[in-house]
């Protein structure tokens, strides 16, 4: 009869075959990342045993060649028709079956009760037991509680599991079942065993219910980033995964913008080579470092866990470098790979970088770019600092569950207004942030506005981070160069500034003939241009990059040289911060400050407008808005000693209240790295 019991066995035996085989091709086929080797696991697995050995539901099907085949396992496996299929083919990789499973609240009795006591009956015999977790019909990826009173009733531990492959396509079930295709990278992990003690009341049952969730998503977490898969097309409705105290909700989907972008990005590497090469004739680029631009790296992958800090620039660059201290403290053996995007940064970094930390230049981001970047660094955790924006490398840590952070994070009204407006590339771009630490409540809650999670208010990292350094050598040539001459220092200047300093310097001159005006200008490269402006009004100039000092008859003196203002702050008692005359923001007044500096200042300072309101509140800055007020203000200073003093210290008060924030950002960051002991249980 064509529906005959022995005709279904026949099918079922079939069927079930054929998933194993299936199974056994994927692990063949696949380059398996063992960490530790198979001995080392199976040792793991005989000192925890017999163990309840849990995987999520949707999760499970490489889950037999996660363990080595001498180790028994009994599968408890419900009374269905779909079980039948693989319950055969389970069969075949020395597993057995105890059948029955929770009702999960369902009327109908699916054998769970017989179950539990066949399991229980198993684990005194010696053998593991596996288990879903979570029950159908769901909700997925929340532990019931039949696990836990298993675990209370066996008085044997829980081991999470969880295996991922790179490569794999999603089934729309309530569990969004995962298959895994051959040819590719698979990674099985496991963790920290679970205990639950024989008289665990109901609270204590919750708690371990939670740690068996908590345990699965890091596993689970940790798998797919092993084999840089994006975890997030395997999040079930509502579903999370966490890492340390922190969750990961599925992000939202990419819309046409951002598809459109990804396209582009990779039709314009042709091109790459012609922008490369226009930069380097400009100073803008290393051309013997081009290669990491296109994600080649420098040199070798070394052992062990590493951060990766991206600061955009020498201000970024400068505020993390305490950053990258504090991780290696409370981390031992973390190691620091910093990317930068400029010259400038990257000979700061290798100034002022520990042995032991890596620069490279960040690549541009093009999807193949960051990929090759990744494929070879793989961080355990992505650091960008301030407002790095680049979709591409944002999305490929997504996709590789690489935890995300933005410190030190700052949001202009201008740029959150534009991010409104492009809503459909901002929510999935900031949703996969796992940390956002802002540097004021205001900004704060702009990334929650467009869509970031995990949002806290820490403050500016700039104001605990050290003044910068000084060079004792160039500082006292300098001082010897100048002699009695009255100077001040013109910091971080942009184009349109140096004019109307230039023509401060002729008014302040009319009282005080010798005044030198030492301008260090934002970008070093503009020297010859400003020497040259400057002497069109009839000063004279010397720039520092050709080795030589100020002498009696310098006017101006171009500082146009790389990590000297902590010297010039130094040298200086007056500075003015740069990009504040003109509308660019304003440049940090911080690092003038922490050196006893008075600070004088445009209008312009909205890029720093926390550092600065403080600063006003406390009389710490004078405020000008021309070239006449400026000489004004310059003027005042070199005559008034008293204010001169009264206006630094003044500006140190205000710092010294708003410090903290490099404490409570290495706090939170730490909460993203795995734990230790669970990168161990790792291997297949």
């Amino acid at each position: 009869m064509a529906g005959s019991p022995t005709r279904k066995m026949r099918i079922g035996r079939l069927a079930g075959g054929s998933v194993a085989r299936y199974i056994d091709l994927v692990y063949r086929t696949s380059r398996v990342l063992r960490e530790p080797d198979g001995a080392e696991l199976e040792a793991f697995l005989r000192a925890n045993g017999p163990a309840i050995v849990a995987v999520w539901h949707g999760q499970f099907l490489m889950a037999p060649q996660a363990k080595p085949l001498e180790v028994p396992l009994a599968i408890m496996l419900a009374r269905h028709g779909d079980a039948e299929l693989f319950a055969e083919a389970l069969a075949r990789f020395n597993t057995t079956l105890i059948r029955g499973a929770g009702a999960n609240g369902r009327p109908k009795d699916r054998g769970g009760a017989s179950a539990l006591r066949g399991a229980i009956r198993t684990l005194q015999q010696g053998t593991h037991v596996g288990m879903t977790a979570d029950v159908p019909p769901g909700p997925a990826r929340k532990a019931g509680i039949g696990i836990v009173t298993l675990a209370k009733m066996s008085g044997r531990p829980i081991i999470p599991l969880a295996a991922a492959s790179n490569r794999f396509r999603v089934l729309s079930t309530w569990s969004r079942m995962t298959v895994n295709l051959p040819f590719g990278d698979l990674a099985c992990v496991f963790g920290e065993p679970i205990h639950v003690a024989r008289d665990a009341d109901a609270a204590a049952m919750e708690d371990a219910r939670n740690a068996v969730e908590r345990g699965l998503n890091r596993a689970t977490a940790l798998a797919y980033q092993r084999v840089g898969a994006d975890i997030t097309r395997t999040y079930p409705p509502g579903a999370t995964v966490q890492y340390g105290s922190l969750t990961r909700e599925a992000p939202p989907p990419l819309g046409v913008e951002l598809k459109s972008y990804r396209l582009l990005t990779r039709m314009l590497r042709p091109a790459v080579p012609l922008l490369l090469g226009a930069r380097a004739r400009r100073g803008k680029e290393e051309p013997t470092r081009r290669g990491e631009r296109l994600g080649y790296a420098g040199i070798a992958r070394p052992d062990g866990e590493i951060a990766w800090i991206h600061a955009a620039s020498v201000g970024e660059l400068n505020a993390v470098l305490p950053l990258a201290e504090a991780l290696r403290s409370a981390r031992r053996g973390l190691r620091i790979l910093f990317t930068t995007g400029t010259v400038t940064s990257a000979r700061i970094a290798d100034k002022r970088m520990q042995p032991g930390d890596i620069h490279q230049y960040v690549p541009l981001d093009s999807p193949n770019f960051v990929a090759r970047f990744l494929d070879h660094w793989k961080p355990d955790i992505a650091i960008l600092t301030e407002s790095e924006i680049w979709p591409n490398m944002i999305l490929a840590c997504g996709a590789r569950s690489i935890p995300l952070t933005l410190v030190n994070a700052r949001m202009s009204q201008r740029s959150f207004e534009r991010w409104k407006r492009l809503e459909r590339i901002a929510r999935p771009l900031f949703s996969r942030f796992d940390l956002v630490l802002a540097q004021n409540e205001e900004m704060a809650q702009r990334f929650r506005d467009i869509g970031s999670p995990h949002v806290m208010r820490v403050g500016n990292l700039k104001i605990d981070a050290p003044p910068p350094p000084i060079d004792p050598a160039a500082l006292a040539q300098l001082r010897e160069a100048l002699g009695d001459r009255k100077y001040y220092v013109a910091a971080s200047t942009h184009d349109g500034e140096e004019q109307m300093i230039a023509a401060a310097h002729r008014l302040i001159a009319r009282r005080h003939e010798s005044i030198c005006t030492i301008i260090a200008p934002r970008h070093p490269e503009r020297g010859i241009g400003i020497a040259e402006a400057i002497k069109s009004q009839g000063l004279s100039t010397v720039l520092r990059s050709t080795g030589e000092l100020p002498t009696a008859a310098t006017d101006v003196y171009i500082a146009d040289t790389i990590g000297e203002l902590g010297t010039l702050y130094a040298l200086s008692p007056i500075a003015f911060i740069g990009g504040s005359l003109i509308p660019r923001g304003g440049q940090n007044p911080i690092e003038a400050v922490r050196h006893g500096t008075a600070i004088v200042s445009g209008q312009h300072w909205s890029n720093f407008s926390d550092a600065y309101e403080a600063l006003a509140a406390c009389g710490g800055v004078l405020r000008v808005t021309d070239t006449q007020s400026l000489a004004e203000a310059i003027e005042q200073l070199l005559a008034d000693p008293r204010e001169l003093k009264r206006l630094g210290s003044a500006g140190e008060t205000a710092f010294q209240r708003m410090s903290g924030a490099l404490a409570s950002s290495v706090t939170e960051i730490m909460k993203l790295l795995p734990e230790a002991r669970e990168l161990a249980r790792a291997g297949s």
